[in-house]
């Protein structure tokens, strides 16, 4: 299975992807790794021999969406796999290619870019983490799997985050393991 990563911060989620193939437990290809930011998450792609493209947003967004789509189309990747990439992917990029997402609050409770906050200010006692497909809404597509974690009196946005980020690192891992052993859902 050939994949490509998209990320925009510090590249946790990217690295567990990148150990788990390291450590032989993810028989897959790592194509690129592609970042709207000049983060972190690039550096640690650089490290590993991995190409990373940083392709940062422009003010024409039509023009970044055409510029992600025709690099991608070149790499050919039978999955896109968005792990920490803070950027809403175009209806035309998501027909074009599979494409997954994690998410840190268990779907379809608390979507969008602020998860953890929403959680905690629910008041709720479980969240967790969210594998799904990308479809053109805001983390609306399809649920593939979902890990639970305990919301704890004491827990603050960080705290919660960092043990949510844990289930995330699994859960991806562990998602794309039953693809490779599964095939890729859905694909003709």
């Amino acid at each position: 299975m050939k994949i490509v990563l998209l990320a925009s911060g510090s590249g946790s989620l990217a690295q567990a992807i990148i150990d788990a193939k390291g450590a032989g437990d993810l028989d897959l290809e790592i194509l690129a790794l592609v970042s709207d930011r000049d983060s972190q998450v690039l550096q640690r792609a650089t490290t590993e021999g991995i190409i990373a493209k940083l392709l940062p947003m422009t003010p024409d967004r039509e023009s970044w969406d055409t510029q992600l789509v025709n690099y991608l189309s070149e790499l050919k990747p039978d999955l896109v796999v968005s792990v920490g990439f803070m950027r809403i992917l175009s209806r035309g990029f998501v027909e074009k290619f599979r494409t997954i997402n994690t998410h840190p609050a268990l779907l379809p409770n608390f979507p969008g870019a602020h998860g953890v906050r929403d959680t905690l200010a629910a008041g709720v006692t479980k969240t967790g983490a969210t594998v799904h497909w990308v479809d053109s809404g805001v983390d609306t597509g399809a649920i593939i799997a979902q890990k639970e974690v305990e919301v704890l009196p004491e827990d603050d946005v960080v705290s919660l985050h960092e043990r949510i980020k844990i289930a995330e690192r699994a859960l991806i891992v562990e998602t794309l393991k039953n693809f490779i052993i599964s095939g890729i859902p859905g694909r003709i």
